[in-house]
């Protein structure tokens, strides 16, 4: 069997009958043969010369859209930022260093210690 220059090796049981072939236009290396509409088997490709139809055309992107000026990381760096600072909607890490025992800069209130499996006493 042929398609666009290239041999396939089919069933001996299909030569000289019509057969619908089902492939890829754009990879002529695996075709599914029906005979009167039930699968009949693979053509295995013998000789291949051409990996794609002549007629695909591959399909164009679209065009990207036009820029907005909005820079969006931004954004959402200044809302994180503030909500970092926002006591109610997020943890404020700054107030937290300010929050260590005096004479204690390596452990936080009601931190325990993993030794003792007790709670820190400053």
């Amino acid at each position: 069997m042929s398609l666009q220059g290239n041999t396939y090796q089919v069933d001996p049981l299909l030569v000289g009958r019509r057969v619908e072939l089902v492939f890829d236009p754009f990879d002529l290396t695996r075709i599914q043969v029906r005979l009167r509409g039930v699968p009949a088997g693979t053509a295995i490709p013998h000789r291949i010369g051409r990996h794609a139809h002549i007629k695909a055309r591959p399909e164009t992107p679209p065009e990207l859209p036009s820029p907005t000026g909005i820079d969006y990381a931004r954004l959402i760096d200044r809302t994180h930022q503030a909500q970092l600072g926002d006591p109610v909607n997020g943890v404020n890490y700054a107030a937290l260093a300010g929050s260590l025992p005096a004479g204690r800069d390596d452990q936080l209130p009601g931190q325990l210690d993993l030794l003792t499996d007790g709670e820190v006493l400053s």
